[in-house]
């Protein structure tokens, strides 16, 4: 009889923070498998204003250690990840009135240059109402004072960096379980001994493990009601909403970081995938984890705001594309305003449940690697076992490699445009070299699906044998990412469930389900 394998680390939740520390431990030689309920990047991770960024607003509340670690960590995914995350000019207006008056953002813009050094982008500039006004001509001159101009950067597809991760996670010996809901951490002698987790397919499995680390996000608290001790809640949780909107008159050319009229908290104007991205609000959250929508409010708020800014706008809920909303895992904390509660990671040894579990509580996408790499020293004392040094600092994420030879195999199939070649390479940086591979080795697959000839039929394969994906709405929008297209990718989905069906042996009853869900997960972020 084999001996049954022991893991050395579970991970729950299969988002940045979890993605993040599976793939550093697996570096770091230790025996991993990561599940989650959903699909990798279903929950918190998905639902950001998809920027890499130093919390400029962190300075308000004393945050500097944060804002320090978030700006490094900038640098290094502008180092590690070049092809997913890129430079992000950003314009902060100035207002008369406005809680924020022009010394106060000087100073902060210094204090961010500051604690930048050593950074990649160009120092912060401060410009006069006319300058400003000359350059953004959409945007309301009323009461206009002046604006700051800085840097930060974008993540255009946050899965995106969540995928890499895993699969860096997987190269390196890790286990990849999505579509699996932990229902039990069993405890021996009052340490965690083993998982019980059950597939989409309701069958139920057992993985002996040494430790675990609750990084579920938002249901932190959910996986622990698992464990058989009763615990204090962790997370509490606030609501960020976003919406995307098509360009309008007098659009920026620049993200803008303006302070809302109605209450004075920043909130994002962000072109973004043709597109432009609106949000965040900021709000406590007691509801159901698993429906978690924009509401009437938000929407209006921030329609409100972006056409006080932008006045020729006139943005009307026909025109938004869809909108996105989302739970920010921070911590519980009953009283006070929510933007003051901390944005710092807390990485939790649940020591009144078992030894050798640990919950993550809080963190940001810009500051993933350093939780992850804080999480694991940590599992050298709980598993009393000698690690290496962190590699995460320096170590290229898979897609940042051989970029320009991905271009010139998919140049060579004669098939994409120009901007389908561009669509394809931001997507999945160097890694496009497979999908050219599989065009060039399948003759069925050496096709576009769509007029403007930008998504590739080897796309969906790629993404079921190379990504693991499992359902329509994983290959839609978390591999292909064309879900979140102004049409959200709906004139393809017929096609790409009969791809699917083919590689992956679908009967029609599965595939008239997929399509159901598919289409019902689209619907869900529509806007009424």
């Amino acid at each position: 009889m084999a001996e049954e394998r022991v893991f050395d680390l579970a991970v729950i939740g299969a988002g940045i923070n979890g993605a993040g520390i599976a793939r550093d431990a697996a570096l770091r030689g230790l025996d991993v498998i990561i599940l989650d309920k959903n699909d990798m990047c279903s929950g918190c991770s998905a639902i950001s204003s998809r920027l890499i960024h130093g919390g400029l607003r962190y300075l308000e509340y004393g945050e500097i250690p944060l804002v320090y670690e978030s700006l490094h960590e900038r640098r290094y995914l502008r180092l590690t990840a070049p092809h997913l995350v890129q430079p992000l000019r950003i314009c902060i207006p100035i207002y008369k009135g406005a809680r924020r008056g022009p010394f106060l953002i000087r100073l902060g813009m210094l204090a961010y240059d500051v604690l930048s050094w050593r950074k990649s982008v160009p120092w912060h500039r401060m410009m006069s109402a006319s300058d400003i006004h000359e350059e953004e001509p959409g945007l309301a001159s009323d009461g206009l004072l002046g604006a700051a101009r800085y840097y930060d950067a974008q993540v255009t597809f946050a899965e995106r960096l969540v995928l890499e991760n895993l699969l860096a996670a997987r190269s390196a010996g890790a286990e990849i379980r999505t579509h699996c809901e932990v229902t039990g951490i069993h405890i021996e002698d009052g340490a965690v001994a083993s998982l019980v987790f059950r597939d989409a397919g309701g069958n139920e499995e057992r993985a002996a493990v040494r430790s675990v680390v609750n990084a579920a996000g938002p249901w932190v608290d959910r996986v622990l009601d698992a464990a058989p001790a009763p615990t204090k809640r962790l997370i509490g949780g606030t609501k960020g909403s976003h919406i995307i909107v098509g360009n309008f008159n007098g659009a920026p050319q620049d993200a803008f970081y303006v302070e809302a009229a109605a209450d004075g908290r920043p909130f994002f104007i962000i072109p973004w995938y043709g597109q432009y991205l609106i949000g965040t609000t900021d709000i406590r959250y007691d509801g159901d984890l698993d429906e978690v929508r924009a509401s009437d409010e938000e929407v209006d708020y921030l329609l409100d705001e972006t056409n006080r800014v932008f006045p020729g706008a006139r943005l009307g809920r026909q025109d938004i594309h869809y909108a996105y909303a989302g739970i920010r895992p921070l911590p519980h904390k009953e009283e006070g305003p929510e933007s003051a509660i901390t944005r710092r990671h807390i990485i939790k040894e649940n020591t009144d449940i078992a030894t050798g579990l640990l919950s993550i509580v809080g963190g940001k996408l810009t500051t993933y690697r350093n939780l992850a790499e804080q999480t694991v020293d940590m599992l050298e004392k709980v598993l009393r076992k000698r690690l290496p040094p962190c590699r995460t600092r320096e170590t290229d994420l898979p897609g940042a490699w051989g970029v320009e030879r991905a271009r010139v195999a998919l140049e060579e199939l004669g098939l994409l445009s120009e901007a389908g070649l561009d669509r394809v390479l931001a997507v999945y940086g160097g890694r496009a070299a497979g999908i050219a591979d599989l065009c060039a080795g399948e003759a069925q697959l050496a096709r576009t699906m769509d007029e403007a000839r930008t998504v590739l039929a080897a796309e969906v394969v790629f993404a079921i044998r190379r990504e693991f994906a499992l359902t329509l709405e994983d290959i839609v929008f978390r591999r292909l990412m064309i879900g979140f297209d102004a049409d959200q990718g709906r004139p393809l989905y017929e096609d790409i469930a009969a791809l699917a069906a083919a590689e992956s042996g679908w009967n029609p009853e599965i595939v008239a389900q997929q399509l159901g869900q598919l289409t019902e997960y689209a619907a869900s972020l529509r806007v009424g």
